[in-house]
């Protein structure tokens, strides 16, 4: 379906959250490293419930790993600094989706090898300065999927 690709995440409870979402919305979720926390966290797991197991999770040792792992889907960086609103896009099965660590967003070689067009925002009064991690991922990831129709004919 999707990828979440969240670049060195740093809150536990946060990523346990995205862990949920992926797994009940069928994205698979790409961690890089570094992590702010063990995927053994108590913060993490509490978060995350009893989903990890229903989750497709995989962690890179970097961003050129995950890079790699994507370089054949569509990527789109998620950001305050992104020129396109999120749901001005088309989506399509397969379409990853990157996300910066929560102190300081994506750096600007993330976002300068992604196309202008592919990089995204979310809304906000002006003056504000960023969404919860966990509440970005699921505004995006819900609207991808519910232009692919939630997985079904209706």
């Amino acid at each position: 379906m999707f990828d979440v690709i969240l670049f060195q995440p740093e809150i536990p409870p946060n990523t346990g959250n995205i862990i949920r979402l992926c797994a009940n919305t069928g994205a698979k979720l790409q961690l890089v490293k570094p992590l702010g926390f063990t995927l053994e966290d108590k913060q993490l797991l509490r978060a995350g419930l009893d989903y990890h197991e229903f989750a497709s999770i995989t962690v890179h040792e970097s961003w050129a790993e995950c890079a790699a792992a994507v370089k054949d889907r569509r990527l789109f960086a998620v950001s305050t600094k992104g020129t396109q609103r999120y749901d001005l896009v088309d989506y399509a099965v397969g379409d990853a989706f990157v996300f910066g660590p929560e102190s300081r967003g994506l750096p600007a070689e993330i976002l300068g090898a992604v196309g202008e067009q592919h990089r995204i925002r979310v809304p906000m009064v002006p003056g504000n300065r960023s969404l919860n991690l966990s509440n970005a991922v699921a505004v995006v990831i819900y609207e991808a999927w519910r232009q692919l129709g939630f997985g079904t004919s209706r």
